[in-house]
């Protein structure tokens, strides 16, 4: 089991109402949804060109080729 910790944090008006309407079972899955998300802040920022390279190689898993990319951007 891991070992947990309280921390206060500011939300906007209708995040905190979400969350405080939430059942307990639905505040333990956003709890651990956001411990796994602060965890990625701990990482080192990737480059530009790494995320750029990521990006690009996920839309050419997808289908995307140099033609459809060239469509879409001279698509008015």
């Amino acid at each position: 089991m891991l070992t947990t910790a309280t921390v206060n944090i500011q939300l906007d008006k209708e995040a905190a109402r979400i969350y405080q309407q939430a059942s307990k079972e639905d505040k333990q899955k956003m709890q651990v949804l956001l411990s796994l998300w602060l965890r990625e802040f701990d990482k080192p920022t990737k480059t530009l060109r790494t995320l750029m390279n990521e990006i690009s190689n996920k839309a050419q898993k997808r289908g995307l080729t140099p033609e459809i990319l060239e469509t879409l951007l001279n698509d008015k």
